[in-house]
């Protein structure tokens, strides 16, 4: 099984606004992908931001492949993430699932 782990960060006012807009596109997205064992999105305030993890669930690589496309380490992005993100890992980080 792999993990998969993105993290970003959103002004502290958007952090409700942004987790409803990700249950209807990145969760729905990870969801809906065949090989996908789940998706949370973690968030923590720190000072005017909160910050994001999204953590995902998988098969194997190849399905994250399905998910991501040919290059499964660049971060997927959503229309409307500009507005919302003040920072972002251009970058996703996976592991292999020991326990």
């Amino acid at each position: 099984m792999i993990a998969r782990i993105w993290t970003g960060a959103v002004r502290r006012g958007d952090a409700g606004a942004y987790a409803e807009y990700m249950q209807d596109t990145g969760i729905a997205g990870y969801r809906g992908t065949p090989g996908n064992r789940g998706a949370w999105m973690l968030r923590r305030d720190d000072g005017d931001v909160t910050e994001v993890v999204m953590f995902t669930l998988w098969d194997s690589m190849e399905a994250v492949r399905a998910f991501a496309g040919d290059e499964p380490e660049r971060a997927v992005f959503y229309p409307e993430d500009d507005r919302f993100l003040v920072r972002r890992d251009l970058r996703v980080r996976h592991y292999e699932v020991a326990s």
